[in-house]
């Protein structure tokens, strides 16, 4: 079965006027899930892309990227808040101070030979100054994930060449290598152009791992293959303490007391202007929250964030997370968190993140109330006979640190850097044994690089899933109905007792 957009709701002009009737109902009337329906279809997928219009031509005009801590990422954020503005809602800024690493060296140079542009693992030990000097070594099997994928290689005082790819992250490249003895790795791509990869947590390794397009990849491969190469890496960063801010807002009905929180990263990596990672997520909530401001009633708040240096390694949404987690109770008002982390993808799959474990067990323990939360998703594409699958819990994503702190989570993923497999293929269309996003964290993520079908289903289902939550989070948590009259602006505000727009936005794109 080929991927569908999920088929309208409404049919004719006098439906989807009855519709929008029923949602703008007065206050004292209670949502249903009928709404829910009603409410989907209007969170549309046209809207959507114009906000990734604009995030392009922020782009555009800003060094082609909108990275965390350029001016492509300010002006990003206040195009963010000019259409929260508009739409009614004030918003916040929440800074947060990290360590930036800045790149010294990022070379790998064939002896009497040439050099080449590296990029260094986000986690990656760096090399020491002046470089460091070995073989190439070049594993039987080229994606080299295990250290049975060597064969008779030895890798040993040797600097390991492997490809990107073979279904396994960059973490087990390098630790597979490192066992055998290899003094660096190099990740070559399987796609044109280099790449920012990452090791996912400090410690991994204990030796230097970079990341090499694929044309430079493949002719040190075949220069190894022919005979002895002596190369030279010198990939070496040191880090100062920079500031950058997430942005928030949240609807001004619902109770207080149990928040439905939405997530999706704002920054592009430096390479591109990260239009399906991750405008499309940043655009599609943008959008559902456009639409759910029109609402005079809700049971439950929803609060948006867009997170700030996810790219550089979820630091946002850490720190965000661990704020709240220093002021009691704080977190035990968010019901349920949901992430949305490239929904665009041109290879596509409909990907729920498997909260309930049934295909793939995670890293973590999963907070109780997340396979709840997933089952939102599932339901409405069980509901519109839309197929889906499941992805991994991987914490790979801004739902990482809620979910390490308790909060139950879950969202949806169109997929990144994985191969596409034939089962896939059945389901969805598109290309087996090639990435979902074969542009992923390269300058060709750009406007032209998001399925607009995806987007669609991907765009509804978020609008379902977080207005049946406004209604009723009790499969979640055991909190139904609207509760108490609600404080404006939450007594948790850590700064000036209320969030605020905090500059001119006249500027925004």
């Amino acid at each position: 079965m080929s991927a569908r957009r999920p088929t309208a709701i409404l049919a004719g002009a006098s439906a989807l006027t009855l519709g929008v009737t029923a949602l703008l109902a007065p206050p004292a009337a209670a949502l249903d899930k009928g709404d829910a329906v009603r409410f989907a279809e209007r969170v549309s997928a046209k809207a959507v892309m114009r906000h990734l219009d604009a995030f392009q031509r922020i782009a555009d005009r800003h060094d082609g990227n909108r990275a965390a801590l350029t001016p492509g990422y300010e002006a990003s954020a206040q195009y963010v808040e000019r259409t929260l503005r508009k739409a009614g809602y004030r918003t916040w800024r929440d800074p947060f101070t990290f360590d930036r690493e800045v790149v010294d060296a990022a070379t790998l140079t064939v002896t009497g030979g040439a050099a080449y542009e590296v990029d260094q693992m986000e986690f990656s030990p760096s090399t020491p100054e002046g470089g460091l000097t070995a073989a190439v070594a070049v594993p039987d099997d080229p994606f080299g994930c295990t250290t049975a994928a060597w064969g008779d290689a030895d890798p040993t005082g040797a600097i390991a060449v492997v490809s990107r790819g073979g279904d396994c992250p960059f973490s087990a490249k390098a630790t597979a290598a490192e066992e055998l003895g290899a003094v660096g790795v190099v990740v070559h791509n399987n796609v044109e152009g280099l790449f920012a990869g990452t090791l996912g947590a400090d410690g991994v390794v204990a030796v230097p791992v970079v990341g090499l397009s694929q044309a430079d990849g493949q002719a040190l491969v075949a220069a190894a293959e022919a005979g002895p190469v002596e190369v030279t890496l010198d990939a070496r960063v040191h880090t100062e303490e920079v500031e950058s801010f997430n942005v928030l807002a949240e609807t001004r009905a619902g109770r207080d007391d149990n928040v439905v929180m939405l997530g999706a990263h704002l920054d592009s990596v430096e390479e591109g202007a990260g239009i399906n990672d991750n405008g499309t997520g940043s655009a599609a909530i943008l959008e559902v929250a456009v639409q759910l401001g029109r609402l005079p009633y809700l049971n439950n708040t929803v609060r948006f964030a867009w997170w700030g240096a996810e790219e550089l390694g979820l630091i946002g949404s850490t720190a965000y997370v661990g704020e709240l987690a220093t002021r009691e109770g704080e977190l035990d008002r968010i019901a349920t968190y949901l992430n949305f982390d490239m929904v665009g993808s041109p290879n596509y799959v409909i990907g729920v993140y498997d909260a309930d474990e049934s295909t793939y067990p995670a890293p973590v323990p999963v907070p109780p109330g997340s396979a709840q939360t997933e089952d939102v998703f599932t339901r409405w594409f069980d509901r519109v006979d839309q197929p889906y699958v499941d992805t991994e819990f991987s914490g790979r994503s801004d739902y990482q640190a809620f979910i390490e702190n308790g909060v139950p989570a879950s969202g949806l993923f169109t997929g990144a850097d994985g191969s596409k497999t034939e089962e896939e293929v059945a389901l969805f269309g598109g290309t087996a044994g090639i990435p979902y996003d074969p542009n992923y964290h390269s300058p060709q993520d750009d406007i032209t690089n998001v399925d607009r079908e995806a987007l669609g289903i991907m765009t509804t289902a978020i609008g379902y899933a977080t207005l049946s939550l406004a209604f009723d989070t009790s499969a979640i948590n055991g909190v139904s109905g609207p509760g108490d009259q609600r404080t404006p602006w939450k007594h948790w505000w850590p700064h000036d007792g209320r969030p605020d727009d905090v500059r001119s936005l006249d500027d925004a794109a």
